[in-house]
């Protein structure tokens, strides 16, 4: 049979199953039909009457439903009546403009759209009376004339004058057989694209339905002609798996089984459509129907895919866009081949542009359209991860949208499958970080979280991303593939390990994990392998916390026999020993308690002779700057334990190597002379003289240790440790001293303290270190005063006004403690270097006068001289170290005061030069008690328990209580809490110190004096 006869046939059908509502129906379609014809040919205000054609053309696909449907109520008719009265009239002005436009003006123009516009919204209202029930359970069908009415109602045209512009095509044309906007309109009795213009003008009418928002994405379902008999009788519904029963009637398979099993009587089996009783319940496939209707299908699903696209290229409303994205998931389900046609004509495109919609419903269902592109196809997964914004996708899994939030997540473990994903994902800033913080927010979103775990596994296909994942705290990947993965895979963890900066929460447990795995490969694996193991194991190394875990593991044992016994082979990149001992130094420095640790096979310990040996014989000039650094790094750590450092002390003694270590101090690289240094200061405690005579025995110094203040811009640690390793060597050295004086090391010295002094301690970290230093090597010079140069260098330099200076200035306590024991030091020369003045003429004294500082004597002739009343001599700060010239004492009784007790006590042994036997010490006692000295005293017994500074407050008190008189004693009475003090230091002090605490106590009358006891013998 032709297709026309079987199409007559199909209309014969629909009028004798319809009626009236039928023929109407037919005649409507049609009058549409020719209304679209007309406009498509109106070259006068083109998109205007192209326009007027699409509303037509939505309207024939809603009017296509009564073709499909039984349900036609009474007023149908009447609807449809009055529906094609409008049409013909808008017919007959379309086909009159047509014909006529070339010889109408534009006011007739304008009139003719005016009345059409009126006949627009009229159909409208007339099209929104047709009732629910008219549809069936097309409830789509309903809406969508709901929308056009109101479309309709609001429709306005205007009419732009003779000068037409030109019309956007769409953006992915495609051929006028498949269009979206040509397709057959269900079998009309005339087709409407039967002109030369077909392709062209069947783009006209899609652009202006894009850009008049007029595209309907569910109506485009049954685009292509549908047939009565691919309905099942019973579902009412396109039949997937049509059946024919012995009545020769087809069903869907399903539908009709489940009607037979309603019957237990085989003798009551009927038809359900003809109600005749049949005999069998065989069910014969319709290969036929079935080929027809899968025909159909593709060629539904193709127009739909179409529109769909229009429909999101538009975006004009938030419904059809979701509508339109619906439609592409149920085709995309119906038929996987879909997807395919879906990549190709350009529609992923546009769905990118949507991930960043305003509406959440929209990214979510762009999400899942997205997620059944790239399912069970590579090729879908490569240009879904090439064509969206990856970044987007990540940021949504942080979206408070629960739906967005595990959408997001299940398109990323599709696209994840893919290896161009895989590539890409390194690239997305934060990318990784935000997977691994979902993966671990498992309590807050365990569907997300479960999602993220499984990208992060599909990732971990490429090595940069699991060497990102630990970069963002997920360690868990590196971590396996350092442990279960081949030597190429362990090796290259182990780099990652060893450039990723460990985080603090995860440091331990990452070494406690890859410790052993990383020590084997330093034992076993070849030279690549093992440069990689040594470099993380410097990197966890790094954190002292990790020590144990290391040296749970074997690495001591290890690194030593790397240092001492193991050659590096020709093909090595790098020199294992100083690889090995930059790990050792690490682990030492942690704090561990590990000198009796065996590290050989021998029962060898850290701390033993052979250890120590082999390291120190290893420094020297000529050794690699790194190796040295971590070797005077081992022994900085196991000098701070008594037997190592006896040990230490004794091999640099024997093996002479101080020489060695001095020779380093001026080494180019200024991290060895530091390390050197340091352990030349923790040394000069043990056998400083010998490092002071070897000192002065090398060319350069002590002068180089002290760098001109001029040539200085930033004070280093270089500059810091070098004056503190000059004022740590033995301070009555006389050698060293008179090398400091005789090289002008002094000047800068001094030059220094004045800079500082007048700058501050803020410019450089080092400068209070640095300052200290300073103090120290004036304060050394202080104890060799016996010589002539180095006396001279005090007076001349005013050691005494410098220091007394040095006491109230905000620096550190220990430049305070040092000027204190300075200014002692000073002022025990004071006595011995005062003397009486030189008179020329004897007994001509005329008058004595006291003052609070001195005596001044008037001679015959103008002669004057100040006598210092307690050194009974000429005083000055400068000449004689006078501490009262100086104004010192009332700045060592406020350093009483203070909370270091070092301070105190120094402050203490200073004050108490001036209560010595060699001076007056009742004339001092007078002067100390004016200044209230012995309450600053008393205090110093309360604040501080410490047993040397408690022995000096004693011997001070004493010294009050023996020549201060009744005023002494009655101020010391007077405090409540000295008794106590004393009872206890009697009880539990020291020998000198208790017998003090009796003395005072016998002097307060608080024991008995039992020196003038009488001895009676039996």
């Amino acid at each position: 049979m032709s297709g026309s006869s079987s199409d007559w046939s199909h209309h014969s059908q629909l009028r004798e199953r319809l009626g009236p509502a039928g023929s109407l129906v037919e005649s409507l379609i049609a009058g549409m039909s020719e209304i679209i014809k007309s406009v498509i040919c109106i070259q006068p205000e083109k998109d205007t009457f192209i326009e007027i054609g699409c509303y037509f053309y939505r309207a024939s696909m809603i009017i296509m439903e009564f073709r499909t449907n039984y349900n036609t109520p009474t007023n149908t008719v009447e609807i449809l009546q009055s529906l094609h009265k409008r049409v013909e009239l808008a017919k007959s002005f379309t086909t009159k403009i047509e014909k006529n436009a070339h010889t109408m003006n534009s006011s007739e123009i304008i009139t003719v759209v005016h009345q059409l516009e009126g006949l627009v919204k009229s159909f409208g209202e007339n099209l929104n009376l047709i009732p629910l029930s008219t549809y069936g359970n097309q409830e789509y069908a309903d809406k969508a004339a709901k929308s056009l009415f109101k479309e309709m109602k609001e429709a306005s045209f205007s009419v732009a004058g003779p000068t037409s512009r030109e019309i956007e095509t769409d953006l992915y044309a495609v051929d006028a057989d498949i269009s979206a906007v040509n397709i057959q309109l269900s079998d009309y009795p005339s087709q409407i694209y039967s002109t030369g213009n077909d392709n062209n003008n069947s783009r006209e009418i899609s652009a202006v339905l894009d850009r008049n928002n007029l595209a309907l994405p569910q109506l485009a379902r049954y685009m292509e002609p549908l047939y009565e008999t691919f309905y099942c009788p019973l579902t009412k519904t396109v039949m997937e798996d049509p059946v024919t029963i012995e009545s020769g009637v087809t069903y869907e398979r399903k539908a009709i089984s489940d009607f037979f099993d309603k019957f237990e009587d085989q003798n009551e089996l009927v038809c359900p459509k003809s109600g005749k009783s049949i005999k069998s319940r065989n069910l014969s496939t319709n290969v036929a129907l079935k080929a027809t209707i899968d025909e159909w299908k593709e060629r539904n699903e193709a127009a739909r895919i179409k529109v769909a696209r229009a429909a999101l290229s538009l975006a004009s409303s938030d419904n059809m866009i979701l509508e339109a994205i619906d439609d592409l998931q149920s085709v995309c389900r119906t038929n996987p081949y879909n997807k395919v046609q879906i990549r190709s004509i350009g529609i992923i495109p546009s769905l990118a542009k949507f991930l960043e919609y305003r509406s959440r419903s929209i990214r979510q269902v762009t999400l899942e359209l997205l997620k059944q592109l790239a399912e069970d196809d590579e090729e879908g997964k490569d240009i879904v991860a090439k064509t969206v914004d990856i970044s987007t996708v990540i940021k949504m899994l942080s979206s408070s949208h629960t739906p967005v939030r595990h959408a997001s997540a299940s398109l990323l473990v599709e696209l994840s499958k893919s290896r161009f994903f895989c590539n890409e994902i390194g690239a997305v800033a934060g990318g990784i970080l935000m997977l691994t913080t979902v993966k671990y927010r498992q309590p807050l979103d365990s569907f997300a979280s479960e999602k993220a775990d499984e990208i992060l596994k599909n990732l971990e296909k490429l090595p940069d991303n699991i060497k990102l994942m630990a970069e963002n705290g997920y360690w868990e990947p590196l971590l396996t593939h350092l442990l279960q993965g081949n030597e190429a895979m362990k090796m290259e963890m182990a780099v990652y390990l060893g450039e990723i900066i460990l985080g603090s929460e995860s440091k331990t447990s990452v070494a406690e994990r890859a410790s052993p795995a990383l020590i084997e490969m330093v034992k076993t694996g070849n030279s690549p392998s093992r440069n990689a193991a040594f470099k993380a194991l410097q990197q966890i190394s790094s954190h002292n916390p990790n020590a144990k875990a290391l040296v749970d593991a074997g690495i001591l044992q290890i690194m030593i026999e790397e240092i001492f016994t193991r050659s590096s082979t020709h093909n090595e990149q790098m020199n294992s020993r100083n690889e090995a001992a930059l790990i050792l130094a690490n682990v030492l420095e942690s704090g561990l308690d590990l000198e009796n640790f065996q590290v050989t096979t021998h029962g060898h310990t850290l701390a033993s002779d052979y250890i120590v040996y082999n390291i120190v014989s290893r420094i020297k000039n000529s050794s690699p700057d790194e190796l040295n650094i971590n070797l005077l790094r081992i022994l900085l750590c196991l000098i701070k334990s008594d037997k190592a450092s006896s040990t230490i002390v004794s091999v640099v003694k024997e093996m002479e190597a101080s020489y060695d270590l001095i020779d380093l101090i001026n080494n180019p690289n200024d991290e060895l002379g530091i390390k050197s240094i340091k352990l030349l200061i923790t040394l000069s405690g043990f056998m400083g003289h010998t490092l002071s005579d070897r000192l002065c025995k090398t060319q350069g110094q002590p002068q180089s240790l002290i760098v001109n203040p001029n040539e200085i811009t930033t004070i280093t640690e270089k500059h810091a440790v070098s004056a503190n390793f000059l004022a740590k060597l033995p301070h009555q050295n006389l050698s060293l001293n008179l090398a400091l004086v005789n090289s002008k090391t002094i000047q800068a010295v001094m030059t220094s303290i004045a800079q500082i002094n007048k700058t501050g301690t803020r410019s450089s970290r080092h400068t209070s270190s640095y300052f200290e230093g300073l103090v120290g090597i004036l304060v050394r010079l202080t104890t060799t005063l016996y010589d002539h140069q180095i006396l001279l260098m005090a007076k001349t330099h005013n050691f005494v006004s410098v220091l007394t200076e040095l006491l109230t200035r905000s620096f550190t306590d220990e430049v305070q403690k040092l000027s204190a024991i300075g200014l002692e030091n000073l002022s025990r020369q004071s006595v011995d270097l005062s003397r009486p003045p030189q008179r020329k003429k004897k007994n001509k004294i005329l008058k004595l006068s006291f003052f609070r500082k001195c005596i001044s004597i008037n001679l015959s002739k103008g002669e004057s001289f100040s006598l210092c009343p307690i050194h009974r001599g000429v005083c000055s700060s400068q000449e004689t170290f006078c501490l009262i010239e100086a104004e010192a004492v009332e700045r060592l009784l406020s350093c009483l005061d203070h909370e270091n007790v070092e301070v105190v006590e120094a402050a203490l042994s200073a004050l108490s030069t001036l209560l010595e036997d060699k001076v007056d010490v009742d004339k001092s006692v007078g002067f100390l008690s004016e200044r209230n000295a012995i309450r600053h005293v008393l205090n110093v017994v309360k604040e501080h328990k410490e047993e040397g500074v408690t022995k000096k407050a004693f011997w001070v008190i004493e010294r009050f209580l023996m020549k201060g008189g009744d005023d002494s004693v009655s101020d010391i009475s007077r405090d409540r809490l000295l008794p106590a003090t004393l009872v206890s230091a009697f009880h539990h002090g020291e020998g000198s110190t208790r017998e003090m605490a009796g003395k005072i106590l016998r002097h307060l009358n608080k024991m008995p004096d039992l020196s003038n006891t009488l001895t009676f013998t039996m």
